[in-house]
């Protein structure tokens, strides 16, 4: 464990390999969040990113809850709506990590804590674990993007079932709807997304970093805006590329052919 918050609410490991893991840590409070944790969770992305060290990241949480939303009986301005400022806000330092997140589900993932699944960029969840969206039984307008980025995962009619009535979505039904990756058992859900991570951190950092970024870009735009941002990102890449990263390329390759061959 190289960094947490003081209260130990937020804990940050880092493995030798390029994986770090994001714990929220209230597992009696069902990992609900305070304002702190808030800033803190904010912090430990922010930090995360600039760590060249760091090349995939995995958020959990303890206990039998991933996040089971906003703290309610803390002070009013534990709001997330309150968190106006960028550098503190969870959502919008997922959103600007340029590193991989995959976000490892178990128990309960309700209303902010669905917002926080929704910011990861692959998500493994356990047999069970459920998704819910309360803001509408409770009076909360969604500011973390809940009322936008579902319906653009699950389709429009199935996000406006699961908000609208506030009932839960399964795992296995996320899955089946392409907004969960994996379903495991309880046991299995860290091990898994660190299969994941490994994997990641395998292959060219440098294109792992641009592809999550030029996907994330482009889904925010219609389709053949989002090919011609494709098409221009590659022009500057190729261009940018140096004649050495060229041959090294196309030795990796050759070699990569080569050892496929011999296991003909």
């Amino acid at each position: 464990m190289d960094r947490q918050s003081p209260e130990n609410l937020i804990l940050v490991s880092r493995d030798p390999n390029g994986v770090a893991l994001v714990t929220i840590n209230r597992p009696a409070s069902l990992n609900s969040l305070t304002r702190p944790m808030m800033v803190d969770l904010a912090q430990a992305f922010k930090r995360l990113d600039r760590d060249e060290s760091v090349r995939a990241i995995i958020l959990t949480g303890s206990g039998r809850s991933f996040c089971s939303g906003v703290d309610l009986t803390a002070a009013e301005d534990v709001f997330k709506g309150d968190v106006k400022d960028p550098e503190s806000d969870p959502v919008v330092q997922m959103e600007r990590c340029r590193k991989p997140i995959i976000g490892a589900i178990k128990g309960f993932a309700v209303t902010a804590g669905f917002e926080i699944a929704l910011a990861c960029d692959i998500l493994v969840a356990s047999k069970g674990s459920k998704f819910m969206d309360t803001h509408a039984r409770f009076g909360i307008f969604p500011s973390w993007g809940l009322s936008q980025k579902l319906s653009r995962i699950i389709g429009v009619n199935k996000a406006r079932e699961v908000s609208l009535t506030a009932t839960p979505l399964t795992a296995e039904v996320a899955e089946k709807l392409g907004f969960v990756n994996h379903v495991v058992d309880d046991s299995e859900v860290l091990k898994k997304s660190r299969e994941i991570a490994e994997a990641i951190v395998k292959n060219n950092q440098d294109l792992v970093l641009r592809y999550k970024e030029v996907i994330n870009d482009g889904i925010k735009l219609d389709l053949g805006t989002a090919l011609s941002l494709e098409k221009e990102r590659a022009h500057d890449y190729y261009n940018g590329m140096t004649k050495e990263q060229f041959r090294k390329m196309q030795e990796f390759i050759a070699g990569r052919g080569s050892k496929k061959q011999s296991k003909l």
